[in-house]
């Protein structure tokens, strides 16, 4: 963890509007998601300070662009207080030479066996969940602290204008491996604005 990290950061969850009542009313708790295509490995996904974003993923996901186990039926997005803790920053060099130490770690491993490296596709990016899942298993085996998060930018769309590095549907992402540092959640305003599904379906 950098020595210069915020403390806590506000996130944005896009879900079911049943989930999000649950969560809400203090019914459920988050499920982690755990797929070999979750590119920052396992845990609770969360875009940072961007609920507009949120709120598109929610209905791409409810019109089937987007995929998910479960899909949502009603485009909700909740807010949530994050402590960040001991947090893999990749948007800091720190990190990032451990990302890239794991990586060589892991495709010696699969050298070793005479294994495959699992490989990034456009929508399944089981190398950077490997490579995260990697860095967790050897955390477990050295006794060194376990990582309660992840940050990191990832650059997705298109081109923002001709030419550009930018991506039109740039962020950064939270994901939350401890669902302790998960310290409340609030329903975001203008309610208008970020949950217009609040009591309606989708049309």
């Amino acid at each position: 963890m950098s020595d210069y990290q915020s403390l806590n950061v506000i996130g944005f969850h896009s879900c079911d509007r049943e989930v999000g009542y649950n969560l809400l009313m203090g019914r459920d708790e988050l499920r982690p998601s755990d797929n070999v295509w979750d590119w920052l490995g396992p845990g609770s996904y969360f875009w940072e300070s961007d609920p507009t974003r949120a709120l598109q993923y929610a209905i791409e996901n409810s019109n089937g662009i987007q995929k998910n186990k479960e899909a949502v039926k009603t485009p909700f997005v909740i807010g949530a207080i994050i402590e960040l803790g001991n947090c893999l920053n990749l948007v800091e060099a720190e990190s990032l030479e451990i990302l890239s130490e794991s990586y060589e770690g892991l495709k010696n491993l699969h050298e070793t066996l005479g294994l495959a490296m699992p490989v990034n596709g456009e929508y399944n990016r089981a190398l950077d969940c490997a490579v995260i899942k990697y860095i967790h298993e050897s955390n477990k085996k050295t006794g060194r602290e376990s990582y309660d998060t992840i940050r990191c930018a990832f650059p997705e769309g298109i081109e923002a204008f001709p030419g550009s590095k930018i991506t039109s549907k740039l962020h950064v992402q939270i994901c939350v491996c401890n669902p302790d540092c998960i310290t409340g959640y609030f329903l975001p305003k203008p309610l208008s604005k970020y949950n217009p599904y609040l009591t309606t379906r989708l049309a």
